[in-house]
């Protein structure tokens, strides 16, 4: 099982975002493995607004959060946002992340398959019985992340996700695409793992929430995205042909869409934030 990545990926202006919050991950209790990726915790107290800006992962996010400016601390369970997700951070806020492994929040919620969580964000009370009023509370009042770590810990494992065959192959096979970049076809990684085209889609839509092709394309981006804000050299044409697309234009089209400027464009404003000042 694969620990949490500690990089950036997905982030827009990490480097905007890591100068104005504390951002830190830790691991959930080794019971929760199976299903939780990583626990994500942050904590800003910011004299202006700032936005910032995700190219969300294929997982479900449960969290507690408390903002000045929202009122009483409060839960919410995220789905999969289709397109990117921005938060506005004002003031002085917390949050405490629980991030699914993608195709990980099946068992927590049976009833209903991860494609109707997706693009959606309802309260915890909603779809956990056991986030009652003053879990949130519970859960951020600790100073120090060691109490907000173990009361998430507590507060999980008095939960009783349904073992399921389904939800475990869905995980096993999003982790094959995350790890390998040379997965870009999907009736090659379904012939490749014994299923048929329709077999995965619908394991996908049941128990990732999204399907496969938006998978290994957001794994792309993903990869563009931190190139882009890491390197100042990046091959664009060269990454375009090692990431599967057909040509250049292609990923500009995709990164565009996604992330709203072009790979260009997002690469010098990287640099701009990276310089150090005069």
């Amino acid at each position: 099982m694969a620990a949490p990545r500690r990089d950036t990926r997905g982030i827009v202006d990490p480097a905007g975002l890591l100068t104005r919050v504390r951002f830190r991950r830790h691991r959930p209790a080794e019971p929760l493995r199976r299903y939780v990726e990583t626990y994500w915790f942050i904590d800003w107290d910011l004299p202006e607004p700032y936005a910032s800006r995700v190219v969300p992962h294929p997982s479900v996010n449960l969290t507690f959060q408390w903002d000045e400016a929202e009122g009483p601390p409060y839960g919410e369970v995220t789905g999969i946002p289709r397109g990117l997700y921005t938060r506005k951070l004002t003031g002085r806020g917390r949050v405490c992340g629980v991030k699914y492994r993608p195709g990980g929040f099946r068992p927590y919620a049976p009833g209903a398959p991860a494609s109707r969580w997706t693009g959606r964000t309802l309260t915890a009370e909603e779809v956990f019985a056991a986030a009652g009023p003053g879990t949130a509370a519970s859960i951020l009042s600790s100073p120090h992340d060691e109490g907000r770590r173990a009361a998430l810990d507590t507060f999980l494992l008095a939960l009783t996700p349904e073992p399921d065959p389904q939800a475990d192959l869905a995980m096993d096979l999003v982790e094959a695409i995350r790890a390998d970049r040379t997965v870009r076809r999907v009736q090659d990684f379904a012939r490749a793992h014994g299923m048929s085209v329709r077999a995965l889609q619908r394991l996908f839509s049941g128990h990732v929430g999204v399907g496969p092709k938006w998978v290994i394309l957001r794994y792309r981006i993903h990869e563009a995205l931190e190139l882009a804000g890491t390197r100042h050299d990046v091959d664009w044409a060269g990454l375009a042909a090692d990431l599967g697309y057909a040509d250049q234009a292609h990923l500009v089209r995709d990164f565009t869409s996604t992330v709203g400027t072009t790979p260009t464009a997002y690469a010098a404003s990287a640099r701009t934030a990276r310089a150090p000042a005069p």
